[in-house]
């Protein structure tokens, strides 16, 4: 029998990737909203779940399990549709530890030393000052955001107003959707005081980044892989995601296990997650960066191409109740990274590479694949793949048997592809 797969935000891209799970002829895969009415900072979550609401109901058959891999307003909508059809979901409060930055912190701080310090900013303030017991330089972020979107690191208090200033114009494209979830949760008083529309400030830490990614079904969670974030060299933006991480097995071992005690710590169920953390590879001290309530779609092709199944097959094995078991180096490839091909300055793009030529690198190189995220006519800073010092023009994949050939591929290929870019 076929089990209908509701899947928030579907793409392209990952239902091809669905598509090539083991027993996907079992599955059939149905979008449930676009995926522009789930981008956080473009969606409500009210007007989203109505939506949803509605076409479940106008489904002429039976409704098997709802998931999805996208941040919010996805994260929440999943455990609130799950329950009204009495799917397998964890609950909505687990999913709003997680996401409420501030809310998270306080709970990972139950279970681990492993955290920077941090406090809230007073948003109102004219000439807003540290939280006691942080100095400079420190990271300013919304309790609820996105794509490191009004995310800025600062070194003084100059720098400090004017991120502030920035957070508080914008805060209100997530603040305000994420308001509906809140009302939906008990929250403990100091995080019910913060709401939705708060600022962090955080002890600015460095060091290799990475992002374990596994799953809890009922019990015990479960590590599946663990993910290197690479950056540009002296910037904050990502380089690559590269898979199988670079970190020592003692290291690997240790963001695991501090992954899973925040995992349990926080009531996730019958979900993926994914746990950033930053490393000091001398001398071994980790910090928590933040929890997510899924995986990462961005890691699906690298876990397929060197396990030889996406972390897909977690996330919907979930949602049918399933236990996952996923394979281990059974890919066809030993090393996959997914690459960020980015500008650091505003422009308006008056060319992109066509299909054609596309098609042509992928076909002369192997084991890449190349997505476009702009398009002509388009300015950079408008345009919603960017992140507070970047913009991306494309996503690489690109999957080899070795590093050196790894990185080999992705500069021929970015030489094969021609942009036009005008400088504003």
């Amino acid at each position: 029998m076929v089990a209908n797969v509701f899947v928030l935000g579907l793409d392209e891209g990952n239902a091809a990737v669905l598509h090539r799970l083991p027993g996907a002829a079992r599955l059939r895969f149905h979008a449930l909203l676009d995926v522009a009415e789930v981008r956080i900072g473009h969606s409500d979550f009210r007007r989203c779940l109505a939506h949803a609401q509605e076409r479940l109901a106008g489904f002429d058959g039976p409704v098997d399990a709802i998931t999805g891999y996208w941040d919010f307003p996805v994260t929440s909508l999943v455990p609130v549709l799950c329950e009204d059809y009495g799917l397998p979901s964890t609950s909505l409060e687990s999913v709003v530890k997680c996401e409420h930055k501030y809310w998270s912190r306080l709970e990972q701080l139950r279970v681990t030393d492993a955290c920077p310090r941090f406090g809230l900013l007073d948003l109102r303030a004219r000439e807003p000052r540290l939280p006691d017991g942080l100095d400079f330089p420190v990271w300013v972020k919304p309790v609820k955001s996105a794509s490191s979107k009004f995310a800025y690191r600062v070194a003084d208090e100059r720098q400090l107003t004017r991120a502030v200033a920035e957070v508080r114009e914008g805060i209100g494209t997530v603040g305000g959707p994420f308001d509906a979830v809140l009302e939906r949760v008990n929250l403990p008083p100091e995080v019910a005081k913060a709401g939705a529309r708060a600022c962090l400030a955080e002890e600015a830490v460095d060091g290799a980044q990475v992002t374990v990614e596994g799953y809890r079904h009922h019990h015990e969670p479960h590590v599946y892989g663990v993910v290197d974030s690479v950056r540009y060299p002296g910037e904050s933006s990502f380089l690559r995601y590269h898979y199988p991480s670079t970190l020592p097995a003692e290291l690997i071992h240790r963001v695991s296990d501090i992954a899973k005690a925040i995992v349990v710590r926080v009531g996730l169920r019958s979900t993926t997650f994914d746990v950033e953390f930053f490393v000091d590879t001398d001398s071994g001290r980790v910090w928590v960066l933040e929890v997510n309530p899924r995986l990462s779609q961005s890691h699906a092709r690298l876990f397929e191409q060197v396990d030889g199944v996406s972390n897909l097959h977690c996330m919907v094995s979930l949602a049918l109740g399933h236990d996952p078991e996923m394979p281990h180096r059974e890919g066809g490839y030993a090393v996959a990274a997914k690459w960020f091909l980015r500008r650091f300055h505003d422009g308006v793009v008056r060319r992109v590479p066509s299909a054609d030529e596309i098609a042509a690198v992928e076909r002369d190189l192997g084991g890449v694949t190349v997505e476009l995220t702009t398009e002509p006519g388009t300015r950079l800073s408008e345009q919603y793949a960017r992140d507070s010092y970047s913009y991306e023009l494309a996503d690489i994949h690109v999957a080899a048997d070795g590093e050196a050939e790894l990185i080999g591929k992705y500069e021929r290929c970015v030489a094969s592809l021609r942009f036009e870019i005008d400088d504003v």
